[in-house]
């Protein structure tokens, strides 16, 4: 299961996290766009992700695609169901904290002869990135243990590993309590990380 762990779940984590993230903060853009086509496309998106289970998404990209001629291996299909769905809430959490910021930050820099994006990139987010953080790393801990249902399109993953091993034994108890553990671990260690960066950002507040 520790093999699983490091070289299925946290990879799957990782990638997944890393994609949601840059989907996100499109959405997010979008969603505040002043365009109604694009903003309504980002609140549809949105919507879709937040009001159906992961696990049907995931069921839907590897088993209802291969009838449109579409067929993903077991670990990318994953990754886009995850990618889309950390996609869907992360945007809502990243754009609540882009509108934290003053709207006269946006102003000051407008009248410096900032362009939007320059503002948006120098200025708003690494301000708004500081809001973000805390309830984004919540994010990433709840998709550690999401993963697990990746197992259920045969990504051999920790669950998966004790599905496996469970079977012929009949130890599920055991190796189901082992998974769990594994899953602990990993989430307090990023806990522990989590509450450090958060410390370190107050006190840069602070300065």
């Amino acid at each position: 299961m520790a093999r699983a762990m490091l070289t299925v779940t946290l990879p799957l984590t990782a990638i997944s996290f890393a994609i949601g993230l840059v989907l996100a903060l499109g959405v997010a853009l979008a969603r505040m766009s002043d365009h109604r086509l694009i903003s309504g496309l980002a609140r549809v998106y949105i919507s879709i992700i937040r009001g159906t289970p992961l696990l049907l998404q995931l069921f839907l990209i590897f088993f209802a695609l291969p009838e449109f001629g579409v067929k993903i291996s077991p670990f990318p299909a994953a990754v886009i169901a995850f990618s889309l769905n950390v996609g869907g809430y992360a945007a809502e959490i990243i754009r609540s904290s882009i509108l934290s910021i003053p709207r006269g930050q946006w102003e000051a820099a407008s009248s410096l002869g900032m362009s939007y994006s320059t503002t948006l990139w120098r200025i708003v987010i690494p301000q708004a990135s500081r809001v973000a953080i805390p309830p984004l790393s919540n994010t990433l801990i709840s998709l550690v243990k999401d993963t697990s249902l990746a197992s259920a399109i045969l990504v051999t993953d920790v669950m998966r590993t004790a599905q496996v091993a469970a079977a012929p034994t009949f130890q599920f108890f055991t190796l189901y309590v082992t998974a769990g553990v594994y899953y602990w671990i990993v989430c307090m260690a990023m806990s522990v990380v989590q509450d450090r960066l958060e410390q370190r950002l107050e006190k840069s507040v602070a300065r």
